[in-house]
C-alpha cells in the first residue's frame, strides 16, 4: 500500500516546502547526524530517491527526539524534498509495554539504514535509532519500505524491555557485494565487526570485535577519531567516515571535533590509511590579515557521510542554530571523489565548501526572497577566539525558530520557516555564498532589499561582493544607514547595487555591519531579496 504522503498538507501549507538551498530542509526542521543513501522509490518502480535518515532535534535542551523522521528527494531534481513520516518511536517492549513508566519513550540519537534483500528475493531495510536507554544499546527495526514504519526485530529472547546486539554508540552498518554484514560504532574509541546475517545486530559466530580500528583522539596517531561511524563502499575501497578531533594550532585554529574525515582501507575492518578533512563545521577561512578564523558556528559537533547522485558526490551534514547544539539542521556541499583500485590504491575526497547554495550548484537565484539564516558566513570581530566552554558569538549568528511539534498526526505548526539572523554587533560580517548574477542579464538598475528589526542604535551596513575586505578582492557596491528607532516593527530598507549589473557567473555577497556602539546588536536581520 502507498505511504499517503505526497502530497500531504498541514494548516495549508504544503510539506514539499524545502527548496534545496542550505540548510536543504525547511528551516523550522531539525535533522542533523544525517546518513543518505539512494534507494528505489517502492511506490514508483524504476524510480529512486535520495533518503536522508538523521536524529530528531526537537527537545530543544537535550539532543535529538524521542521519534525518528525521514526526507527525501528524487535524484533527478534535489530541490524538491519530501516529508515522508515518522518511521520509528521507541515506546514499547516486545510485549507491547511501555518502555518506561510516562509512556514517552527513549531519545533515539543518530541513526544507520542499510538494504538487503531477503531468501526471496525482496528488498528489506534494517533501521539502528541507537536508543541510549540500559539495555537497549543496539535496537534494530525493520521494514519492507525505505520510509518505513520500522518495526524492533531484535528483542532479547529473556528479557522484553531488552536489546540484543553489540552495536552501540553511532552505529553504522554495511552489506558487501559477498552479502557478509559489517557494524562500526564507538565513541573515542572505534570498534568493527563482522555480524550475523540473520540477527544483523551480533557479532557473527567465530569473528572477534576489532577494538581500536582506527585510533581515536586519546590515542597516537593521525585519525583522531571521535564519534559517527559511518561506511561507504567505492569501487574496490572501502571508506570510513568519521568526526574528528583536530588538536589545537590544527589549521591554525583552536581544537574542535567539528570536522568530518575520512580514512580507506582495502578491506572493511582495516587497516585504514587516512584521508583528510570532507567538511569543516566551523567555515575555517582567513581575515584580511591572513589570519584563521571561524565563519560559522565556532564549535560543536559533526556527523555525516557521503553520496553520489546522477553522478556527482556530496557531502551531507549539519550546522549547529543558535547559541546551542540543540538545533542542528541538514547541509550539503558537493565534493569529488577519486579512487585509484588496486592493492596500492588511494582515495581522495575534496574538502567541501560551507555555503548557502547547496543543490543549486550554479548559484541561488539573486531574484528570489530569502530568510536571513540561510547565511553560510557569520562571524564577528574576533572570529579567532576560541569558543570554549560556552560557544561565546562575538558577531552574527542564526536564532533557531521552531514548529510547534507534538508526534501526533498533525505534527508540525508550519507557519514558521525562518531564522533571522541575531547579535549583529560592530565588526559582524553576514554572507551568501553564492548568488548566479547571470540571472540579473537584461537588467540596467538593482536594489537590494533588506528586511530587519532596529535595535535602536545607530549604524550602517556596507554590501561587498566577493569578500568582505578590500584587501582580499572584495567590492563595496552599496551602504545601508540605520537610524536609532525605537520600534519592534520590520521595516524594509533598500539600497542601490548597480554595481552588480553586468558581472556573470557565481559571486559570494556579504554585509558588514558597523556601529560606534560596541558588542550590542545593531538590528535583527530577516529576509533579503534583489530587486
Amino acid at each position: 500500500m502507498k505511504k499517503l504522503f505526497t502530497c500531504i498538507i498541514f494548516m495549508g501549507i504544503s510539506l514539499m516546502s524545502a527548496k534545496g538551498q542550505n540548510p536543504y530542509l525547511p528551516l523550522w526542521e531539525y535533522i542533523p547526524d544525517g546518513e543518505p543513501y539512494v534507494f528505489e522509490d517502492p511506490d514508483n518502480a524504476g524510480k529512486y530517491r535520495v533518503y536522508i535518515y538523521g536524529s530528531h532535534d526537537v527537545l530543544k535542551t537535550e539532543y535529538c527526539g524521542r521519534d525518528q523522521v525521514v526526507w527525501s528527494a528524487p535524484v533527478e531534481d534535489l530541490t524538491r524534498w519530501r516529508y515522508d513520516g515518522v518511521i520509528l518511536e521507541s515506546k514499547k517492549d516486545a510485549n507491547g509495554n511501555d518502555l518506561n513508566e510516562n509512556g514517552i519513550g527513549d531519545v533515539l540519537y543518530a541513526p544507520d539504514v542499510v538494504e538487503m534483500k531477503n531468501a526471496n528475493g525482496e528488498k528489506e531495510y534494517y533501521l539502528y535509532p541507537n536508543n541510549q536507554a540500559w539495555g537497549r544499546n543496539g535496537m534494530v527495526a525493520k521494514s519492507k519500505r525505505p520510509d518505513g514504519p520500522f518495526e524492533v526485530c531484535n528483542w532479547d529472547k529473556d528479557d522484553p524491555r531488552k536489546s540484543e546486539g553489540v552495536l552501540s554508540f553511532d552505529p553504522a552498518v554495511f552489506v558487501d557485494d559477498d552479502g557478509k554484514v559489517y557494524g562500526y560504532w564507538g565513541f573515542q574509541r572505534s570498534y568493527g565487526a563482522e555480524l550475523d546475517p540473520e540477527t544483523m545486530s551480533t557479532v557473527k559466530p567465530g569473528t572477534e570485535i576489532v577494538e581500536d580500528m582506527v585510533s581515536s583522539n586519546r590515542q597516537e596517531g593521525i585519525f583522531r577519531f571521535f564519534e559517527a561511524s559511518s561506511i561507504r563502499k567505492i569501487k574496490d575501497k572501502y571508506v570510513f567516515i568519521y568526526s574528528r578531533w583536530s588538536e589545537n594550532g590544527e589549521f591554525g585554529m583552536y581544537g574542535t571535533n567539528y570536522t568530518l574525515a575520512y580514512a580507506y582501507s582495502n578491506n572493511p575492518l582495516g587497516p585504514f590509511t587516512y584521508g583528510g578533512t570532507i567538511i569543516d563545521g566551523r567555515g575555517r577561512d582567513t581575515d584580511e590579515n591572513g589570519k584563521a578564523i571561524y565563519t560559522a558556528h565556532p564549535g560543536g559537533n559533526t556527523h555525516g557521510s557521503i553520496c553520489e547522485v546522477n553522478g556527482q558526490w556530496y557531502v551531507f551534514y549539519h550546522r549547529q542554530c543558535g547559541t546551542n547544539q540543540y538545533s542542528r539542521q541538514a547541509m550539503v556541499a558537493p565534493i569529488n571523489v577519486e579512487v585509484t583500485e588496486g592493492p596500492n590504491g588511494k582515495v581522495v575526497i575534496s574538502e567541501g565548501e560551507y555555503t548557502s547554495e547547496g543543490f543549486y550548484l550554479n548559484g541561488l537565484d539573486p531574484m528570489n526572497r530569502y530568510s536571513a539564516g540561510i547565511a553560510c558566513y557569520y562571524t564577528g570581530p574576533d572570529g579567532a577566539k576560541d569558543p570554549f566552554p560556552n560557544f561565546i558569538f562575538t558577531g552574527s549568528y542564526p536564532e533557531p525558530r521552531y514548529a510547534d511539534y507534538d508526534g501526533k498526526s498533525n505534527p508540525y505548526n508550519l507557519k514558521i520557516n525562518h531564522n533571522p539572523m541575531v547579535n549583529n554587533t560592530d565588526g559582524s560580517i553576514v554572507g551568501y555564498k553564492y548568488f548566479n548574477l547571470d540571472k540579473l542579464k537584461g537588467k540596467t538598475t538593482l536594489k537590494l532589499v533588506l528586511e530587519l528589526v532596529s535595535k535602536n542604535i545607530e549604524g550602517s551596513i556596507d554590501v561587498m561582493v566577493d569578500s568582505p575586505w578590500v584587501s582580499k578582492g572584495g567590492k563595496r557596491v552599496g551602504t545601508v544607514t540605520l537610524k536609532a528607532e525605537n520600534t519592534n516593527k520590520t521595516r524594509k530598507y533598500k539600497v542601490d547595487v548597480s554595481g552588480l549589473v553586468g558581472m556573470t557567473g557565481k559571486h559570494a555577497i556579504y554585509l558588514c555591519f558597523h556601529s560606534d556602539v560596541k558588542e550590542k546588536s545593531i538590528c535583527d536581520l530577516h529576509y533579503l531579496r534583489f530587486k
